[in-house]
């Protein structure tokens, strides 16, 4: 539960100056002042006090309330950027000509090419309103545009002007396309290096030549310099993960993983993401919405000594004392001058093109590195869950489905009243999650959409948008919850209430054939080295067979208290080479979307498993000639009885829900009142 804010009123820098004197601190009113800038431009917390453990340990409670009632203050002064997206649009133009540009691109990503950015870093979503989680805006001198995927088809309509953007879909019409068309000849189309990977700049520098135009890298970002406003970087506190929940110590992360490099004759691994360098490092933080880690960059040395660049501020003495000796903490200015340090002698250093930017590879070759392309080193250990690890998304799972059930009992007397909204029940079930003492936040903004808001894969509801649930329609439902222990992610479609009889037959139908994907997926077994888009046609093949598909991945990888959506793994129509493997999570997620009318989604996590021929009925396996994995499904919570249409399962499949909703009710039961109690068993009754 968020820590109270003190109502108490700022008595001005004189006695804030004073309180901090006397508690010992060393700071001044103008640090309070700087740190307040970046604790504001990060995301509130669950403890929105933790932040003034960068002031000081064991405050007095007068400090801490002084504190508190500047940071109010502060947040009541922010300044309101005032221009309207035509004037932003106007403003970068200008910006562009300044800079004899002809073109500019703005994409979604940071530095850091991560799926959540801090405000500082939400460029797109400034300069043309749109709040999904991918795109790019395009800029010319007199045309615009803006590039989504499938996911966003319907709500980039809604959010970015038709007058000042055309809609392009990011994968079916080809940005550069776009470009040549827009551009002179000879033109030049700026983009900024620290925003785009080595890999999409000189792929996209080819097509551009081959049309006569220059793909110019700009030293600063034009948009920044007519962003009025413009936030600071975030700054929380960096705290450690303990070792209880990690199962295994940095220090044995990083000697594992240099020994590795050495092998390998490499001298060092640049980490340029987050996540990445938060699990080597078993550390957590706040910078951004949703995913637990602080924004930093990382150069991992065969020697298993790590430089770590972030603003140093975000570090409290006992996290100091966490990262110890191997572990130099240097701010960001510096990453620059240690990349030329690293790539002396021309070492080879290892560098990840899909998430690294141009910016840093081009760095090294300037200092002589012989850059070494390969993946992140620590992305498939981060994605193989060790013993700890799994135990604990375990058991956040059945506390998270516990807070499940005891919203789905709320629901399923509220809702058929037609008195809800999307945002109340978004509200009640984070109400239901924050009764768990391990709760750090959601894992992603929830997805409530009734009726044809459900259709909108990403949809995120607002006050304006906010959709009351009508009776007789279907509420889609995505959520999930960071745990100190793990993270969850689990999609429902319910009824509310008994469905429209004019739909009902064909939302059985949609439902049930999504729900016969989802049990094909979770009960395939598959020899070793089988890689996820191997066997996403499972998830498809019911809906294909009547004409039918989805838009979207089936299943992303899942972090432990980390990104809820964690790679090198996937399940998905896009090629993957990664085999799957024993402790990897992924999500099971297939879908329907009628446009305007409903979505329909089933979703559970499930981790990879060994097959155990000792466990298997007698013979079964007698023939097996390659070693097998299956999945285990993690997450506990019922499927809507009411929506199967029966006659569509077969025997197999039928068992396998029975079986799944006598697990969940054993399993939850016992966390349960007995009024859930009695609902958990009616909604997990045998078909």
């Amino acid at each position: 539960m968020p820590s109270a804010i003190p109502s108490a009123a700022y008595r001005g820098d004189d006695a804030l100056a004073t309180l901090l004197t006397e508690a010992g601190t060393g700071r001044s009113p103008a640090d309070v002042r700087a740190l307040l800038a970046g604790v504001l431009a990060a995301p509130e917390g669950e403890e929105p006090a933790a932040w003034t453990v960068l002031v000081g340990e064991n405050l007095p409670p007068a400090l801490t309330e002084q504190l508190q009632a500047l940071k109010t203050l502060m947040a009541a002064e922010a300044p309101a950027d005032k221009p309207g997206p035509a004037q932003r649009l106007a403003n970068l133009r200008a910006a562009l000509k300044r800079r004899d540009l002809d073109g500019f691109i703005i994409p979604r990503g940071d530095e850091h090419q991560g799926e959540y950015v801090p405000p500082r870093a939400q460029r797109l979503g400034w300069l043309t309103g749109f709040t999904g989680s991918a795109g790019n805006a395009v800029v010319a001198a007199d045309r615009a545009a803006i590039f989504v995927d499938g996911r966003y088809t319907l709500q980039v309509r809604s959010e970015v002007p038709a007058d000042l953007y055309e809609y392009k879909h990011l994968v079916e019409d080809p940005l550069t396309d776009w470009i040549v068309a827009a551009l002179p000849d000879g033109g030049r189309f700026g983009f900024d290096p620290w925003l785009h990977t080595i890999g999409w700049v000189e792929k996209t520098r080819a097509a551009l030549e081959r049309a006569g135009i220059l793909l110019v890298a700009c030293e600063d970002n034009p948009l920044d310099s007519v962003w009025q406003g413009q936030p600071p970087a975030p700054l929380t506190p960096v705290v450690p993960q303990d070792d209880a929940f990690a199962g295994e110590s940095s220090a044995d992360k990083r000697a594992r993983l240099a020994d590795e490099l050495g092998q390998k004759g490499i001298a060092a691994a640049v980490l340029t993401q987050p996540d990445s360098i938060a699990w080597l490092l078993n550390i957590r933080g706040a910078d951004v919405p949703c995913t637990p880690l602080p924004l930093s960059f990382a150069i991992l040395s065969a020697d298993a000594s790590v430089e770590l660049f972030l603003d140093p501020r975000k570090l409290a003495p006992p996290t100091r004392a966490h990262l110890g000796n191997q572990v130099r903490v240097r701010p960001v200015e510096e990453f620059g001058p240690a990349l030329d340090a690293v790539a002396r002698g021309s070492a080879r250093v290892l560098a990840d093109p899909s998430c690294t930017s141009a910016w840093i590879v081009d760095r090294l070759h300037l200092a002589g590195a012989r850059v070494e392309r390969d993946g992140d080193p620590c992305a498939l250990p981060k994605a193989c869950k060790n013993a700890a690890e799994l135990a604990g998304t375990r058991a956040a799972h059945v506390r998270d489905g516990a807070a499940l059930v005891r919203f789905l009992h709320w629901f399923s007397e509220e809702a058929p009243k037609g008195t809800l909204t999307e945002l109340a029940v978004v509200e009640r079930l984070l109400a239901c999650r924050r009764e768990n003492e391990r709760f750090r936040g959601v894992s992603f903004d929830t997805i409530a959409g009734a009726g044809p808001n459900g259709a909108i894969v990403h949809y995120r509801v607002t006050p304006e948008t906010d959709r009351r649930l009508e009776p007789g329609s279907l509420f889609l439902l995505d959520s999930g919850a960071q745990y100190l222990d793990g993270t969850t992610d689990v999609t429902r479609t319910l009824a509310v209430g008994e469905l429209d009889p004019a739909l009902a037959a064909e939302m059985r139908d949609r439902f049930t054939r999504v729900l016969k994907g989802h049990i094909a997926l979770s009960t395939v077994r598959f020899p070793q080295g089988t890689t996820g888009s191997q066997l996403d046609v499972l998830a498809r093949l019911p809906l294909w067979q009547a004409g039918l598909d989805y838009d979207h991945g089936t299943g992303h990888g899942v972090g432990s208290f980390l990104s809820v959506h964690e790679g090198p793994q996937r399940v998905s129509k896009v090629g993957n080479t990664v085999a799957l493997q024993p402790g990897m999570i992924l999500s099971n997620e297939p879908g329907y979307y009628k446009t305007g009318a409903y979505g329909i989604r089933i979703e559970n996590l499930i981790v990879v498993r060994p097959v155990e021929p000792a466990s298997e009925p007698e013979g079964e396996l007698a023939g097996a000639e390659r070693p097998l994995l299956e999945f285990e499904p993690l997450t506990l919570v019922p499927i809507d009885r009411s929506v199967i249409e029966r006659a569509l399962l077969n025997d197999a499949e039928a068992a396998w829900v029975d079986a799944y909703h006598a697990r969940v009710r054993e399993s939850l039961s016992p966390l349960l009142d007995e009024a859930a109690r009695r609902w958990l068993e009616q909604a997990t009754a045998p078909l």
